[in-house]
C-alpha cells in the first residue's frame, strides 16, 4: 500500500499491483538516463511536456525501483499497463506530482 506522505503512489502494472516512488536514489538515476543535469532540468522537462515513450519506460522503471521491485527497463517495457500508453503517461504524471508537488 502506497504511502503518500513519501511520495509513493501505486499503479497497475503487469496484472498487479505496484508501489511506485522517486526516491534520490531514482532521481539520480533519471538525472542521469535522461541527461537532464539536476533536479530543475528534470523538473522543467516534465513541466513543459517533452516527453517520450522512452521517458515513460525510464520514468515508470525509475519509480519501481526506487519502491524495491526488482524490474529491469526492458522487463517493463513487456509489461502491460492499464490505459496503454495514455494510462502510463497517466501513472508517470501522479508520480511526478507525488515527487515534486504540482510543479510538475
Amino acid at each position: 500500500m502506497a504511502n503518500m506522505q513519501r511520495g509513493e503512489i501505486d499503479a497497475l502494472i503487469g496484472g498487479e499491483t505496484r508501489t511506485l516512488c522517486l526516491t534520490l536514489g531514482a532521481l539520480a538515476e533519471l538525472e542521469a538516463r535522461l541527461q537532464a543535469g539536476d533536479l530543475n532540468g528534470l523538473v522543467e522537462r516534465f513541466a513543459a511536456g517533452r516527453v517520450s515513450a522512452r521517458d515513460l519506460t525510464a520514468i515508470l522503471g525509475a519509480g519501481l525501483r526506487g519502491a524495491g521491485n526488482a524490474v529491469s527497463d526492458d522487463d517493463l517495457a513487456r509489461l502491460s499497463i492499464e490505459g496503454g500508453l495514455k494510462g502510463a503517461a497517466e501513472i508517470c504524471v501522479r508520480l511526478l506530482k507525488a515527487t515534486f508537488g504540482e510543479a510538475v
